[in-house]
């Protein structure tokens, strides 16, 4: 059994797949969006609204899943945005911004989980796109957050060897 998965961007694209595939399996998919799962497609999932540029709010959405659902078993980190365009013709807030869901925010949401993690065993998936790893002109900040995943030591987190996959 899946047991408990937390899924970040679980209310649409890869993380709403994701979090049907999770339901599918027989686990039960715990999501964190900024906008609640559709319920035709999903069904009743216990989800928590939450901006993951916001530090705090995403480590307290993780911990009111965590709760809810007695512990966690995996985290899935599928949330990710864009703000398209070369470097000189974005705004500065909305680079930031990409920065902080995709790199700073699924730090946040990680290191929230790891107590519930290392009580169950559990696993961390983070994904990155493979713009990390090869680069386009037209999205550096999704480009530049998806790289610093690519390059982060597998297994993650880099302190608890063994215990990640």
């Amino acid at each position: 059994m899946l047991g408990n998965i937390l899924i970040t961007g679980g209310a649409s694209g890869l993380g709403e797949a994701t979090a049907e595939a999770v339901a599918k399996a027989g686990g039960r998919p715990l999501v964190i969006d900024v906008k609640a799962p559709d319920a035709a497609r999903l069904g009743a999932v216990d989800h928590v609204l939450a901006d993951l540029a916001d530090r705090e709010e995403a480590e307290r959405a993780v911990r009111e899943l965590a709760q809810r659902a007695g512990g966690l078993d995996g985290v899935v980190t599928a949330a990710g945005i864009d703000a398209c365009g070369p470097l000189s013709e974005v705004e500065p807030e909305r680079w930031d911004r990409v920065i902080k869901v995709n790199l700073i925010g699924t730090a946040s949401v990680i290191r929230a989980a790891l107590p519930y993690l290392k009580a169950s065993g559990g696993k961390v998936v983070t994904c990155a796109s493979t713009l990390g790893l090869r680069a386009v002109s037209d999205a550096t900040a999704y480009c530049a957050s998806s790289s610093a995943w690519s390059a982060s030591p597998a297994p993650w987190p880099p302190s608890w060897p063994g215990r990640s996959g």
